[in-house]
């Protein structure tokens, strides 16, 4: 066993990554010429590249290069009864806190997390509630006094048409799962799937956030890439590609680790015995955490910042029968970066309830109806984008001078490769941009003439960009270019003929 926490990004890594993304344009706080709320940003040039490329790898990864999963794409708006039969309206709370002096609200389970170290999500409010008054939790901005606990509603309501009453009260989807159960057999007549089989969507999600922190970490408005894959009931042990994954190596926190204070530490296990000594309950279970952490690792995340944890009994959802969350060794600590429940079959019930309709299945093998269960890789796409560039930022100081770069994987990266004349002058911006108008049909491309070369290498590490092609005097005498490679900044002299063969090795 071995605690992970000397692998912690260093402590202010997360505030020179936010610099970085306001400073270069990437992310930064939406509409802020008005006064920028909180928990709401914008992506700029080079960020919604960077954005778009994560969700395009996302969605080969788990949808296009498979067989057994399809997509859909779900309205962002929906009526009170669908957020009604999944629970959101009745349980879909955080705990509030007042402080009675300068009046600001905060997040409970929050305060306690900062003063005590603990983790308390999913405990009952009557225990946060003790632990407050035990601990004698103040306003951290003022010392003043906090208002007992209330439970604060994360959804945004709305109204459908010119009256506000009962029947046109809607709700922002405070996740994309359940556009996913509503239309489930939609979908499954349309694409003809028959268990196992999985439904993928990506799209915006909106949640009341009591107090949005860490920047795109957790906010108000945010993007969600999420699967249900759905399960014969009776199958949860017959997953057919098991063997692909049976010596798959995993980090894992358990919930026995945690219940003896190890909250922090780490065990390896292979897939095949975490099964075997039943740390993982069902083979599909294990099968979708093993093709989870192998999606991050090609992204090329660092796998040593990367752990499971086991939900335990007391902040199991009431829907669950068992979760895991991917962690990430951020510089405030072990957080969830994405989630994987079994939500066994209460999304599909609790729906069939509410609405009279039937969403079960026919078993043909059996000749019964089943309503299936599902497991649910749940990923928050901002979040994990923050994170990618907490992991690939980096920094180097040369002569004196602090350089950036962003080792940001092919797949990502907001170009692929950026073009320089060494000067502007006798030719050399002419056929640079030639060779730029080349290039930019076949790979994402970008052109800047602007300043030494030095600074535009710079600029190009900054964000990311993988390649820079240099156009010199030489060029104009042999057809020959300098490819630098960003992450090693060493330089190749090639033929222009040859570039496009060089930079997709």
């Amino acid at each position: 066993m071995a605690d992970k926490n000397q692998n912690k990004a260093e402590p202010n890594v997360s505030e020179k990554t936010i610099n970085l993304c306001i400073r270069r344009g990437l992310i930064f706080p939406s509409s802020e010429i008005h006064g920028a709320q909180g928990g709401f940003f914008d992506y700029g040039p080079a960020g919604v590249e960077i954005k778009r490329n994560l969700e395009a790898a996302w969605w080969k990864y788990f949808v296009r290069d498979r067989e057994d999963i399809v997509g859909m794409d779900g309205a962002i708006i929906s009526p009170a009864g669908v957020w009604k039969a999944s629970g959101h309206v009745d349980s879909f709370n955080d705990p509030l806190v007042e402080c009675k002096k300068c009046k600001k609200r905060f997040r409970a389970d929050q305060l306690i997390e900062g003063a005590l170290k603990i983790n308390v999500d999913g405990m009952p409010l009557d225990k946060v509630q003790a632990l407050m008054t035990e601990h004698k939790i103040v306003c951290p901005d003022d010392k003043g006094e906090l208002s007992p606990i209330k439970s604060f509603n994360l959804m945004f309501k709305t109204y459908i048409g010119a009256v506000e009453d009962e029947k046109s009260e809607s709700y922002l989807r405070p996740e994309t799962a359940q556009l996913i159960f509503v239309d489930f057999k939609t979908v499954q007549t349309a694409s003809r799937k028959q268990l196992p089989f999985g439904i993928a969507q990506i799209g915006k999600a909106f949640r009341n956030e009591i107090s949005p922190r860490n920047f795109v970490f957790r906010c108000r408005e945010f993007s969600q890439m999420e699967i249900e894959y759905f399960i014969h009931p009776n199958k949860l042990n017959e997953c057919p590609y098991i063997l692909s994954v049976m010596n798959d190596s995993l980090s894992i926190c358990t919930a026995d680790m945690q219940g003896k204070g190890k909250n922090n530490d780490v065990v390896m296990v292979t897939i095949k015995d975490a099964l075997q000594k039943k740390i993982i309950g069902t083979q599909w279970h294990a099968y979708w955490m093993a093709t989870c952490m192998n999606f991050f690792a090609s992204l090329g995340m660092k796998k040593e910042n990367l752990r499971f944890r086991q939900h335990t009994k007391d902040e199991l959802s009431h829907y669950s029968s068992e979760t895991w969350d991917v962690e990430y060794n951020y510089p405030w600590g072990w957080k969830e970066l994405m989630g994987l429940a079994n939500r066994t079959d209460f999304d599909l019930k609790q729906h069939m309830k509410f609405s009279g309709k039937d969403l079960s299945l026919f078993d043909e093998e059996k000749k019964e109806r089943v309503v299936p269960h599902v497991i649910e890789p749940s990923f928050g796409l901002d979040r994990l984008l923050f994170t990618i560039l907490i992991d690939a930022y980096s920094e180097k100081v040369e002569e004196g001078e602090t350089k950036t770069t962003l080792r940001l994987h092919p797949t990502l990266a907001p170009v692929k490769v950026a073009v320089f004349p060494l000067m502007k002058k006798d030719g050399l911006k002419e056929k640079a941009k030639e060779i730029y108008n080349s290039l930019k049909t076949q790979v994402p491309c970008d052109f800047d003439d602007a300043g030494s070369i030095g600074k535009r290498y710079a600029r190009s590490d900054e964000i990311g960009i993988t390649y820079c092609i240099t156009v010199d005097y030489d060029t104009l005498k042999d057809d020959t270019v300098t490819i630098r490679d960003r992450d090693t900044t060493k330089q190749e002299r090639v033929k222009i003929s040859e570039i496009l063969s060089t930079i997709k090795t």
